[in-house]
């Protein structure tokens, strides 16, 4: 799949694998690049991807109606990564006529949870 998220989600070195309107799955890979200064992964880089997945999923769920916005990302880190290939997971919690809320999990390449979020999207008609 093409990169549907931008420069910033190039520069993340996000590769989508599947993304429907109930679940969005990409892969990506912990470099230096995105090392904060005590050489893991950036908090900021785990919650751009969160908010990346989140917001593809529900765009292509509200498809043509219009255009939907974050609004508010919650990002929690359980492990410190530094290297290594990362897989994240959107799926929705909730998709209703003004709001959507996703979930997603970033597990690390023996399954353990690496990050968890949640993004509450704005859909806006138009």
């Amino acid at each position: 799949m093409t990169n549907a998220g931008g420069a910033f989600t190039e520069y993340l070195g996000v590769r989508f694998e599947e993304a429907t309107g109930d679940r969005v799955v990409a892969t990506w890979t912990a470099t230096e690049a995105l090392h904060q200064p005590f050489g893991i992964v950036h908090g900021g880089a785990h919650a751009g991807v969160v908010e990346t997945l989140a917001s593809v999923g529900a765009s292509v769920w509200w498809g043509d109606r219009g255009k939907v916005v974050g609004v508010n990302n919650n990002t929690d880190f359980y492990r410190a990564v530094s290297e290594g290939e990362l897989t994240s997971t959107a799926v929705p919690l909730h998709r209703g006529r003004s709001q959507q809320v996703w979930v997603v999990e970033t597990v690390d390449a023996e399954g353990r949870t690496v990050a968890r979020g949640q993004v509450r999207l704005q859909n806006l008609t138009g």
